[in-house]
């Protein structure tokens, strides 16, 4: 459903409004279609989070994508019932990646001198690219320099942030720009207790790990999600798609919503474990304790905190550590541009670590993996 989501910015000098929150998507639709625009572009419904931010969803033919295309009209429709809404934004997903033999001659230093270069290299000499977060090296750049004094490695792995699945699709395959030199882009995954499988819509494993029958996460019928088709006869809704005709049916709890819903129980004792883990050291590992190295597959993450020193404190990896800090600062980020509420909008993002044994033969290729334009 996130790629149905709308996120209203509010002026916080201007009060909220005391309308009801189902003023909101009834004055959008109003303006919609008072400027002709297609019928299948309106709003289903809006609500409001614990700081006053407006999230709403389209319908089920409709993306967030499409309905941008009418952003001054949705904004102006907004402003009717809130005078302190200032803009419209899609609640794009934060994806991780990662690139291999980055030399650390050239990037092992501080700030100016160092990965900060790197970020200001990324957005200087590729279109379109902005980074929303610190690149990062994968493991503790301590490590990562006793390595290099000792001459076991001259490059390493670094990992960053991009807005939106199609840019980091677009950098998976054609690559990203730093300094004059191409660097292969990957994904950067890793399974946590909120993980969720698009397979069988479980949680604690992704789609790589899983071995159980396809589950709906609309019906809890025994097929994937994204074969979901409504069985009412004459609904046009795509495959896929949730028309709110079919009675809804979480496979995990059983209850009467979809397995994405904030009424789940399953799902808040998921986001109840991935803070806990977080808290003691133990994230992104699987419920027997045990790291969780993948290849594909998504992670969502909360608007959290894990107390300073928390991965380290509890002997995690220094890529889980790494990916801990990670996920601290992108909740900052978030927190300052959204505002979002854990319950309602749940950024996803992806991210993988990978073993030392696989880093360490990838450093020793440094010159295989990058070429100059």
């Amino acid at each position: 459903m996130a790629e149905r989501c709308l996120i209203f910015r509010r002026d916080e000098s201007v009060p909220l409004s005391n309308k009801m929150d189902q003023d909101i998507p009834s004055a959008i639709n109003r303006a919609l279609f008072d400027q002709k625009a297609p019928a299948h572009v309106r709003i289903m419904n809006a609500k409001r989070n614990a700081k006053g931010a407006i999230i709403a969803i389209t319908l089920p033919n409709a993306t967030a994508e499409v309905a941008m295309r009418y952003r001054y009209i949705i904004i102006t429709g907004a402003r009717t019932v809130d005078s302190g809404v200032v803009e419209v934004e899609e609640n794009k997903t934060w994806e991780r990646l990662k690139i291999h033999a980055v030399p650390l001659v050239q990037y092992m230093g501080k700030g100016a001198e160092g990965l900060q270069k790197m970020r200001e290299e990324f957005e200087a000499e590729n279109e379109g690219i902005a980074i929303p977060t610190q690149v990062r090296w994968i493991a503790n750049p301590r490590t990562i320099s006793e390595r290099r004094q000792n001459g076991e490695i001259t490059a390493s792995v670094v990992v960053f942030v991009v807005k939106g699945s199609r840019l980091s699709q677009s950098l998976m395959k054609k690559g990203i720009k730093a300094a004059g030199v191409w660097y292969h882009v990957e994904a950067f995954l890793n399974a946590g207790p909120d993980s969720w499988c698009e397979l069988c819509c479980g949680r604690g494993h992704i789609e790589n790990k899983c071995g159980n029958t396809h589950k709906c996460g609309y019906c809890s019928g025994n097929h994937r999600t994204s074969d979901h088709k409504c069985n009412v006869v004459g609904c046009m809704a795509k495959q896929g798609s949730l028309c709110g005709q079919m009675l809804e049916k979480c496979p995990n709890c059983k209850g009467n919503h979809i397995a994405f819903s904030s009424r789940c129980t399953k799902k808040s004792e998921a986001t109840k474990a991935r803070r806990q883990s977080r808290k003691t050291g133990t994230a992104g590992r699987g419920p027997v304790g045990k790291a969780m190295h993948t290849a594909t597959g998504t992670n969502r993450v909360v608007l959290g905190r894990r107390p300073k020193g928390g991965a380290a404190a509890g002997g995690g990896s220094e890529e889980e550590e790494m990916a801990d800090d990670m996920a601290d600062e992108m909740a900052d980020v978030q927190e300052d541009e959204a505002a979002g509420d854990e319950r309602d909008v749940v950024m996803t993002e992806t991210e993988t670590a990978t073993t030392a044994a696989t880093e360490t033969e990838t450093e020793t290729e440094a010159g295989a993996q990058a070429t100059n334009d």
